[in-house]
């Protein structure tokens, strides 16, 4: 594992923690709207509350089992990443959300909702570019659509995430959960909004070189 930090470029490493922080950010921003979460994390959601558990304790519980089925079958995504997502990813939505309750409070109004859900989709995508294209792990969850596209090819891997977000979002549905307009915009508007992040700012800031090595070059 010490070999496995020290291999991995460290600016990746960096922009995956960002990432993460930002992603868990927008699960709270989401979960704050009222009008629900992305289908993952609804479903973690309701499902917790619906045995009694807090959010972030039932997400490393299930993540564990994901990643058995990760390591078995999709070992290439396991990184830094994979453990970041797992482990504290609930633990720093958790952090946000009680932060803006006890900063603004829950909103009233539908117009506010609607903006907090906005801002929660700009959020959300702007963390899941950053941990996801710095490629240094997939979380357990994730690694189900890139297991199932490997193993069925022939079907894009559009239709294996949209199967599994849809999975969820019954499983959250049938547990009480809330299935509203954050989940749909989730579901159709996080896919181009991390596209456009990707291409105007993600790789653009990993494919810059550090200095020293820059200057190494020139000498």
């Amino acid at each position: 594992m010490k070999g496995y930090i020290h291999s991995i470029e460290k600016r990746r490493l960096f922009i995956m923690v960002i990432g993460n922080v930002f992603l868990g950010m927008g699960i709270s921003i989401f979960k704050l709207s009222g009008m629900g979460n992305d289908p993952f994390s609804g479903m973690v959601m309701a499902l917790a509350e619906r045995i009694g558990m807090t959010y972030a304790n039932f997400l490393i519980l299930l993540n564990l089992a994901l990643f058995v089925i990760e390591f078995i079958t999709g070992r290439k995504f396991i990184g830094a990443g994979t453990f970041v997502n797992a482990i504290l990813l609930g633990y720093i939505a958790t952090f946000f959300h009680s932060t803006w309750l006890s900063l603004f409070g829950e909103p009233q109004l539908i117009w506010q909702r609607v903006v907090i859900v906005a801002i929660g989709v700009v959020v959300c995508s702007f963390g899941v570019s950053l941990y996801q294209t710095s490629d240094v792990g997939v979380a357990p969850y994730d690694s189900l659509s890139l297991i199932m596209r490997d193993n069925f090819p022939k079907v894009s891997y559009f239709w294996h995430r949209m199967f599994t977000d849809a999975l969820c979002a019954l499983i959250c549905f049938l547990a009480g959960g809330i299935i509203g307009l954050g989940t749909l915009v989730s579901a159709l508007g996080l896919g181009p909004i991390i596209h456009f992040f990707d291409v105007n700012f993600t790789e653009k800031l990993l494919a810059k070189r550090p200095l020293n090595q820059t200057n190494l070059e020139n000498l």
